[in-house]
């Protein structure tokens, strides 16, 4: 674990395992963090929360930059050690290094971007100013499916803002996490600025960081359950709060759409990550009109995903996060034949040959799904893509909105004004109009009801980390 500038073991010297997910190789092991730990990382935050927060924005924005211009300079290893060690194709390990290390890029930008404001006054002798300050120490809890990218969209506005931090990584990606903390140290990062504490247990770490007085802050990325949960704990101290939770993306195809393009767009946005994405559409509504075609193609580029190692040329699905994954999946597909769905491609556990000692299912689409079927309303997080054919254009947008998800929407027409309504209709954090990656550091990012709470990226992200403050002068 990384506290107060020094990589140490755990209080206990307890460690974990870590396994590669398509081989059930072990590839490393991690201390074994608790409350102990968690106290000690918060005491080293807060000491060094003084010093940090009164540096420049220019110098705390030069970190930034540095550790942009390593990451960069290391993205190769880095991507290699997150397809060992998460799972998904070596390409897409790539592109997440590179959309990570824009989130330092931007942020370093942005640091130098927070001001304040005067004020009008009605006294003739006041004047107010407001400016911006850190709001403290912040506790992060980020997930396994983006073990990289999703540390520097926390990290860079954080650190930019003035805010000192304590990091709790996803326990199956710890290994991508301390990547991560050695590019921040390498880069210059004074003792207690950042600090981590991994752990096979989650929830005595996540108790003390919502419920130490010192935390000022917490943010989350992962399930909506356990956001709900750490949410409700943080608000009895009074912590600033966002989490960026599940989603349950509808992907609609209006009649006028290009069948063919939309689906070629739902079969790269589907199996990415093989599936294990918060903003994965997870229902596809295609009009009876062009459902023929749609289904075609999408069967077609289906047919062609080929699932097995991150490292193996031509692999487009890695493996799941684990067996419990695969499981949650496979029952959604089994509860989908039983009541009448078709799967003309896949739908079954992948269990033998290279497939048996990993956690891999079948890229599968299921066809004829109805609204009485689980995978209509329970979040997939797998390489599972289900069609609903429509018949009446006005009732799509109230199927889409029918969740309490609100994360991602994807909509395809060549109609501008049915894209402008469906943008404003849809209840969705995110909407992407014929775009499959309606997603950058310079977005905002963030869903709505089960979603989430606030934003990150984008001017809105530095915000979170900040507190107004005002001062009335009188003169």
């Amino acid at each position: 674990m990384f506290l107060d500038g020094q990589w140490v073991q755990a209080v206990s010297g307890d460690v974990f395992s870590v396994t590669n997910p398509a081989t059930g190789e072990v590839i490393g092991e991690m201390p074994d963090g608790g409350a102990a730990d968690t106290t000690a990382a918060i005491a080293a935050a807060s000491a060094a929360f003084g010093s940090w927060s009164t540096t420049t924005a220019y110098e705390r924005s030069a970190i930034l930059y540095k550790a942009w211009q390593l990451m960069v300079e290391r993205s190769e290893d880095l991507a290699n050690l997150m397809t060992l060690e998460q799972g998904k194709p070596l390409k897409a390990s790539r592109f997440e290094v590179s959309y990570a290390a824009d989130f330092l890029q931007w942020f370093a930008e942005e640091a130098k971007r927070v001001t304040g404001e005067w004020l009008p006054s009605a006294r003739a002798n006041q004047r107010f100013l407001s400016i911006k300050q850190p709001v403290g120490v912040v506790g992060a809890i980020t997930p396994w499916n983006y073990p990289i990218s999703m540390l520097t969209r926390k990290m860079g506005p954080a650190l930019a803002a003035g805010c000192t931090m304590v990091l709790k990584p996803a326990e199956a990606t710890p290994l991508c996490a301390k990547a991560v903390f050695d590019v921040f140290v390498d880069a210059g990062i004074p003792a207690g600025v950042i600090n981590m504490v991994t752990t096979s247990t989650p929830a005595p770490v996540g108790e003390v960081l919502t419920s130490d007085p010192r935390v000022a802050k917490l943010t989350f990325t992962g399930s909506t359950a356990v956001g709900k949960m750490l949410a409700g704990a943080a608000a009895a101290n009074l912590q600033r709060v966002s989490v960026e939770l599940g989603g349950h993306a509808p992907f609609i195809v209006y009649p006028d759409a290009d069948p063919v393009h939309a689906a070629k767009g739902a079969a790269a946005l589907k199996f990415l990550n093989s599936g294990q994405a918060c903003i994965s559409p997870n229902r596809l509504y295609v009009h009876r009109s062009v459902a023929e075609p749609f289904i075609e193609t999408l069967t077609a580029r289906v047919a062609k995903v080929k699932a097995g190692s991150g490292f193996d040329d031509g692999v487009g699905v890695g493996p799941l996060v684990n067996d419990a994954a695969v499981a949650k999946v496979a029952n959604q597909v089994d509860d989908a034949r039983a009541k009448g769905a078709e799967v003309p491609v896949g739908g079954e556990r992948l269990e033998t040959g290279d497939y048996a000692n990993g956690h891999f299912y079948a890229p599968t689409l299921i066809t004829g799904v109805t609204t009485d079927m689980l995978i209509s309303h329970e979040e997939t997080f797998g390489p599972v893509a289900p069609v609903m054919v429509y018949d009446e254009v006005d009732e799509v947008i109230e199927l889409a909105n029918a969740t309490n998800y609100g994360l991602a929407a994807y909509v395809y027409t060549r109609d501008i004004s049915t894209a402008f309504k469906a943008f404003e209709a849809l209840r969705f954090g995110i909407i992407g109009i014929n775009d499959v990656n309606p997603t950058s550091a310079a977005a905002p990012f963030g869903g709505m009801g089960d979603s989430g709470l606030g934003r990150e990226g984008g001017h809105e992200g530095i915000d979170e980390y900040l507190e107004t403050k005002l001062g009335g002068f009188a003169i």
